[in-house]
């Protein structure tokens, strides 16, 4: 599949890019999606699914929840409290928060799914998603601003700006609901039982 193809899977898997103001944000989120898609070897971005373990959700409804739970707290910020959240910043960092599960989930997914990865240079568990995303968006130039507020496991970044404290509580909350639909956990319980991610 050729870059054209992988640019329209990514715009129209997210409406949300609109929400960014400046083009050439947007076009580094695209870019980023672009390059996890290619190596990762994906098909269809749609099926990386939300977690290795939960496949009925996909990634990019997860990423699409996180994203509008973002915005709307974003709205509360600056209408309830008089805050001044960067929507850019929010939006590009929700919209980047699980592109690196392009590299992370491709060995939980049948091979029909995958047109053919690079595991040794790419593809790969041994990185958690929230840090090769990280690498993906400082890849293409995405903004400093940005990339500290994608890595969102607790103590991957020195100092949390409010953007970056939306962005993980959004995921938390789209992922607590998540769990509880699809295995009738919480986040916390599904951490505890299945994170590959340890201390």
């Amino acid at each position: 599949m050729d870059e054209t193809d992988y640019e329209e899977l990514v715009q129209e898997a997210f409406p949300e890019l609109d929400r960014i103001a400046s083009d050439d944000l947007r076009e580094r989120v695209v870019e980023a999606w672009i390059l996890g898609l290619e190596r990762g070897g994906w098909r269809e971005i749609g099926d990386i699914p939300y977690a290795w373990n939960i496949h009925e959700v996909s990634n990019v409804e997860h990423v699409r929840g996180v994203t509008k739970i973002a915005l709307e707290s974003a709205r509360v910020q600056r209408d309830f409290h008089d805050a001044e959240p960067n929507v850019d910043v929010v939006v590009a960092a929700c919209l980047l928060h699980d592109v690196g599960k392009c590299y992370e989930y491709v060995d939980h997914v049948d091979s029909e799914l995958l047109a053919g990865t690079d595991r040794e240079r790419y593809a790969s568990g041994v990185i958690p998603h929230s840090i090769s995303g990280y690498a993906l968006a400082h890849e293409v130039g995405v903004p400093i601003t940005v990339q500290r507020a994608i890595p969102h496991f607790l103590g991957e970044v020195p100092e949390r700006t409010l953007e970056a404290e939306l962005v993980k509580s959004a995921n938390a909350a789209s992922s607590n609901a998540i769990t509880q639909s699809a295995m009738g956990i919480s986040l916390k319980k599904w951490v505890e039982q299945y994170s590959q991610t340890t201390d």
